[in-house]
């Protein structure tokens, strides 16, 4: 199954990148105002979903265009381009992600970004890779040394709770942010250690099953904000482990704010 996948996900990046070539006629649709799909997202899902399907018809599909398609025991879960905004705009950061669960559990990841040609994969107990060699999180252990990312997804939902505290008050205490624009790619980037952390509000499961589980086998910990195990809903904290406490302390602080 992790060949196929792998196959597919290389497979994938081409579509995108078919896609990529035709930007000035490729339909771009509003699902808000802010919130865009392109005719490359439903492209990349129909190929994905299509070969998965052949392959392992009893197997169940979530994909962030195409919904629920019911099936047994594993489940394959696809965002076909996390990172619409920077693909319309002709930017690199942009990736495909695709998951695959078996009872609830996640045990394979992929997340290819193609402009960058670069393929993370991960499978359960066995490590994390980048185009197959094994990776592995930063060693940094002080905020003020770190380097993390973050989204603003909630911003441009018009969340009434949304990051904008959070980051003013975190940018203060790191060396600096980066701002990718696709939470599989910055998943990715801490598990090989690009950066030291992530973290970001009302993602949805499409975004992160697949970079939750790349960065946890390159030896991370993902939790969410006040660093339970299971996670509340559409909080996401990632980071090498070694600044896990002090970061998810310095995101209660903000939470605990009356008004926050």
């Amino acid at each position: 199954m992790r060949e196929f996948l792998k196959n597919i996900m290389i497979e994938a990046g081409r579509v995108a990148l078919e896609q990529k070539q035709r930007l000035g006629e490729v339909k771009v649709d509003r699902k808000s105002e802010k919130d865009l799909v392109t005719e490359a997202d439903v492209a990349v899902e129909e190929y994905l979903v299509g070969q998965i399907k052949e392959r392992y018809p009893d197997h169940a599909i979530v994909g962030e265009e195409t919904g629920e398609h019911e099936g047994g025991e594993y489940r394959w879960i696809i965002d076909p381009i996390d990172g619409t905004t920077s693909f319309v705009h002709d930017q690199p950061f942009f990736s495909t992600s695709v998951a695959v669960e078996k009872d609830g559990e996640t045990v394979l990841g992929a997340v290819n970004a193609p402009v960058l040609g670069e393929l993370f994969m991960a499978e359960k107990g066995k490590g994390a890779t980048l185009n197959g060699e094994a990776i592995h999180v930063s060693d940094r252990e002080r905020l003020i040394d770190s380097v993390l990312g973050t989204g603003f997804a909630c911003v441009r939902q018009n969340l009434e709770h949304n990051n904008l505290p959070y980051f003013a008050e975190i940018v203060t205490r790191i060396r600096g942010v980066r701002r990718y624009g696709s939470a599989a790619m910055d998943l990715s980037y801490v598990a090989c250690g690009r950066l030291d952390g992530f973290w970001e509000l009302n993602l949805q499961i499409y975004d992160v099953a697949a970079g939750v589980l790349i960065v946890q086998e390159a030896g991370g910990v993902v939790s969410d904000f006040a660093g339970g195990e299971e996670g509340r809903p559409f909080e996401t904290l990632a980071t090498n482990g070694r600044i896990h406490e002090a970061l998810s302390r310095e995101l209660m602080e903000v939470q605990m704010r009356p008004g926050d």
